[in-house]
């Protein structure tokens, strides 16, 4: 057939399905999901985009109401929603859009992304029932599931009712209920009551109990094995992650006309939404321990998680493995870190009343700073002599005066275990006849000739203390920090600007770490570009408070 032809033939039935109840009950009669799969299989892009709305808009349009279906017949349009996904995953249109679409060679466009993303969307709405079903506490094959998941958890044998009296069995499921995580010990049922997420919750336990049970008995025995306090209730947390996976993924909301935001790794399993709680459930666990959580800090665990999930998703991982590898980069620490730095770049801390407040804040900072060098500079360092026969047994020592007006020096015999007094360092240099501080290949006894003029480590640890006419006071710092320490105060004490590598980052340090707490009660509030508006005078000023 002509592709031009097919696909105005495919957007014509998408309309007509859409758009008439009369004409979808005339397009059922016609249409099978044998005659719409071939398309997909074809390499032609647009011809599978078409089909797939097609499939969408039949999707859109299936009846809610329950009605007699034959599951021999390949027609599948004029079904119940529950049984029109059981045929397509008979025929297993999942998988071949899969192979067929999402990994073809070609890039996947904007529409086919758009359709991907509506298929996704109405895919997970068919656990829209499941989420509205509150659990009936009297119904007994309900009250079987959550004895399943007891049996499975604690490998026990169902007991008959005439083993033990009856205080006793109660008391025995209690004690395993509470050990499962439920909020109400007695009778667990009353836990799924709440919609959303009602009984999804009890049938992603279930899942993931059968499916995954090594898994699943590792968290509820790890758990039961801890303090009180300390563990991560399996019951309470699967019904909250329930509810946040169905926010996230948006369960029963229609489709957005202009969203692309599909993810290939729900389109690699069946049961996709019981996979991806699966893997989440675990997540939780793993968080709640790094985190060294207890009962009262369950929201919180609870916004890391979500953090986690919405970060991974947007990295949109092809699989479900990748999307697990992607968790397990994520951990608390890595979130903390991440959240830190989004917090200094995100636009509140560029905005015009953030740049104010910081350059209002520097000077006192960078005031902080220069007090902390010209203290150390008081409690003084000891220095290696290094002479032209590169002999470094001599030491000698420096130290600023408390009155920060005189640097007294002299030499030692040996490395001092201690601060060196004034008393034993006999020569004085004024602070008000040194003239400026040279550094580097500028320094006297870096311009000597000899091995000292080669050796780079050095060079970046000289510097020189200018005073009267042509008299140096020559220094080898003994590391970068010293060094650092000692050329900031020499300009700090001559009012020159400080701006070694050390005093950058001791100045971003302070700076951040002042801004946060100053801004800690506005945290998660808009700051406003420009300032409030002053409010008007009052029309007279007779308004004292007489106190009595």
């Amino acid at each position: 057939m002509d592709t031009a032809v097919l696909q105005r033939s495919l957007a014509i039935l998408e309309s007509m399905v859409l758009n008439s109840q009369d004409l979808y009950q005339k397009v059922a009669q016609e249409i099978t999901i044998g005659q719409l799969i071939p398309h997909l299989q074809g390499t032609d892009q647009d011809i599978q985009t078409y089909t797939i709305a097609v499939i969408n808009a039949l999707f859109l349009k299936a009846p809610e109401d329950k009605r007699q279906f034959d599951e021999s017949s390949v027609n599948i349009l004029d079904c119940p929603l529950t049984e029109m996904a059981h045929i397509l995953a008979q025929k297993q249109l999942r998988s071949i859009i899969l192979s067929n679409v999402i990994r073809s060679p070609k890039p996947i466009n904007d529409e086919m992304a758009h359709q991907l993303y509506v298929l996704q969307v109405l895919t997970f709405n068919l656990l829209e029932d499941r989420m509205m079903t509150k659990m009936d506490p009297q119904d007994q094959a309900q009250r079987d599931i959550i004895f399943e998941l007891r049996r499975i958890a604690f490998d026990v044998e169902c007991e008959p009712n005439n083993s033990g009296s009856i205080e006793k069995r109660k008391s025995m499921y209690t004690r395993d209920y509470k050990k499962l995580g439920f909020i109400n010990h007695v009778n667990p049922a009353m836990d799924f009551t709440q919609i959303p997420p009602g009984m999804l919750a009890l049938d992603n336990m279930l899942y993931f109990a059968r499916h995954h049970q090594d898994a699943y008995i590792r968290i509820v025995l790890e758990n039961s094995s801890r303090e009180d306090k300390h563990e991560c209730p399996f019951g309470r947390s699967s019904i909250e992650l329930t509810k946040m996976l169905c926010e996230t993924l948006k369960v029963g909301e229609l489709p957005s006309e202009n969203c692309h935001d599909f993810h290939p790794m729900f389109f690699t399993h069946d049961r996709s939404f019981e996979e991806f709680f699966c893997i989440c459930i675990q997540l939780l666990n793993k968080t709640w321990k790094e985190m060294r959580a207890t009962s009262e800090d369950f929201n919180k665990v609870m916004q890391v998680v979500r953090d986690q999930i919405m970060r991974a998703l947007t990295q949109k991982p092809n699989s479900l493995d990748q999307l697990k590898s992607r968790l397990q980069n994520l951990s608390y620490t890595e979130i903390l870190k991440i959240r830190q730095s989004e917090r200094m770049n995100q636009e509140d801390f560029q905005s015009r009343p953030i740049l104010e407040l910081r350059e209002k804040i520097q000077p006192e900072i960078m005031e902080l700073i220069k007090q902390q060098r010209l203290n150390r500079l008081c409690d003084g360092t000891c220095f290696r002599k290094i002479s032209s026969r590169r002999r470094q047994d001599k030491f000698w020592y420096c130290r600023l005066s408390p009155n920060h007006k005189v640097l007294h020096y002299g030499d030692l015999e040996e490395s001092p275990q201690g601060e060196v007094s004034h008393d034993l360092l006999q020569e004085k240099l004024p602070v008000a006849d040194i003239k400026a501080v040279v550094t580097g290949k500028d320094c006297p006894h870096m311009k000597e000739k000899g091995a000292l003029k080669q050796n780079k480590e050095v060079l970046e640890l000289a510097f020189s203390v200018l005073y009267e006419s042509d008299e140096y006071l020559n220094f080898i710092a003994p590391d970068k920090h010293e060094y650092c320490v000692w050329t900031d105060g020499l300009n700090a004490l001559l009012g020159k600007e400080m701006t070694s590598d050390f005093t950058k980052s001791d100045m971003d340090t302070l700076l951040s770490m002042e801004m946060k707490l100053r801004l800690l009660d506005l945290e998660n509030i808009q700051i406003p570009e420009a300032p409030p508006p002053i409010p008007k005078e009052p029309s007279n000023y007779d308004f004292v408070y007489d106190c009595n």
